[in-house]
C-alpha cells in the first residue's frame, strides 16, 4: 500500500475542508484590505468634495457682496444726484417765483399806463398782455415740472446703468 491509501478517505476530506476554508479566509482577508483602501479614498474624497463646497460658497459669498457694494454705491450716488436736484429745482422754483413777480408788476404797469388810453383799446391790450402772462407763467411752470421729472429719470438711469456695469466688471 502507497502512503496515500494508507490515509483514510475522511482525512483526505479533512484536508481538502481545510484547504478551500484558507482559500476562502485569503479571499476574505484581502476584500477587507480593498475595503478598507476604498473606504479611505471614500474619505479622500468627501473631503475634497467638502473643501470645493466650501470654496464655492465662500466665492458666491465674495461675488454677493461684491454686487451689494456696486448697487450700495450706485444708490448713495443716486441719493446725492436726486439731492442736489432738489437744491436745483427750488433755486429754479425760486427764480420763477421771481419771474411770475416781474410779470405782475409789467401788468400793473401796463395797467397804469393804459389809463389814458381809450377804455377799448384799455381793455385790448390788457387782455392781451394778461393772456400772455398767463401762458409765459403756465409754460414756466410746465417747463420746470418737466425737467424735473426728465432729471430725476435720468438719475435713475444712470444708477441702474452703474451697477449693470459694476456687475458685468466682476464678471470678467
Amino acid at each position: 500500500m502507497s502512503w496515500p491509501g494508507a490515509v483514510p478517505a475522511w482525512v483526505w476530506w479533512l484536508i481538502v475542508l481545510a484547504l478551500v476554508a484558507g482559500g476562502q479566509q485569503y479571499r476574505v482577508v484581502v476584500a477587507q484590505g480593498e475595503t478598507s483602501t476604498a473606504r479611505g479614498e471614500l474619505a479622500d474624497y468627501s473631503l475634497q468634495v467638502a473643501e470645493r463646497d466650501r470654496r464655492a460658497a465662500a466665492q458666491a459669498r465674495t461675488e454677493e457682496h461684491r454686487r451689494q457694494a456696486v448697487t450700495d454705491e450706485a444708490d448713495r450716488k443716486a441719493d446725492e444726484r436726486y439731492a442736489n436736484l432738489e437744491g436745483r429745482v427750488v433755486a429754479a422754483e425760486s427764480r420763477s417765483v421771481g419771474l411770475r413777480g416781474e410779470i405782475e408788476r409789467l401788468r400793473a404797469s401796463h395797467r397804469a399806463t393804459c389809463d389814458t388810453i381809450a377804455a377799448q383799446q384799455r381793455q385790448a391790450g390788457a387782455s392781451a398782455v394778461v393772456v400772455l402772462g398767463g401762458l409765459l407763467e403756465e409754460s414756466d411752470r410746465m417747463a420746470g415740472d418737466l425737467a424735473k421729472a426728465l432729471e430725476r429719470s435720468r438719475i435713475a438711469g444712470l444708477a441702474c446703468e452703474a451697477v449693470a456695469d459694476g456687475i458685468r466688471r466682476g464678471g470678467e
